[in-house]
């Protein structure tokens, strides 16, 4: 068993920054694919970045690349997701998930998620 446990999210004006985290513990951290999602009211949830467990392999949904960077310190169990040049529409409620093998985008194959935090951005 993972658990999973995100922090950072907040309240922001367009064109803000913030910081989410992740922090993971139970089970090993080695081998977990790692990914950030997001739900918005009334909408489904959305893929936002994944990593792989070496570091090597980032994943970008188109409309965070260039503002959003994922990354993972291993040592410390921990995911983090810069988010820079926030929009309004990047409000949501976002969420870490761990799957083993590679990162994918398609929320039902994460076996473990966080419960979430919070994010909004005003115009």
């Amino acid at each position: 068993q993972v658990q999973l446990v995100e922090s950072g999210g907040g309240l922001v004006q367009a064109g803000g920054s913030l910081r989410l985290s992740c922090a993971a513990s139970g089970r090993t951290f080695s081998n977990y694919a790692m990914g950030w999602f997001r739900q918005a009211p009334g909408k489904e949830r959305e893929f936002v970045a994944g990593i792989s467990w070496t570091r090597d392999s980032t994943f970008y949904a188109e409309s965070v690349k260039g503002r959003f960077t994922i990354s993972r310190d291993n040592a410390k169990n921990t995911v983090y997701l810069q988010m820079n040049s926030l929009k309004p529409e990047d409000t949501a409620v976002y969420s870490c998930a761990a799957r083993r093998g590679v990162v994918a985008t398609t929320p039902g194959l994460y076996d473990y998620w966080g419960q979430g935090t919070q994010v909004t951005v005003s115009s």
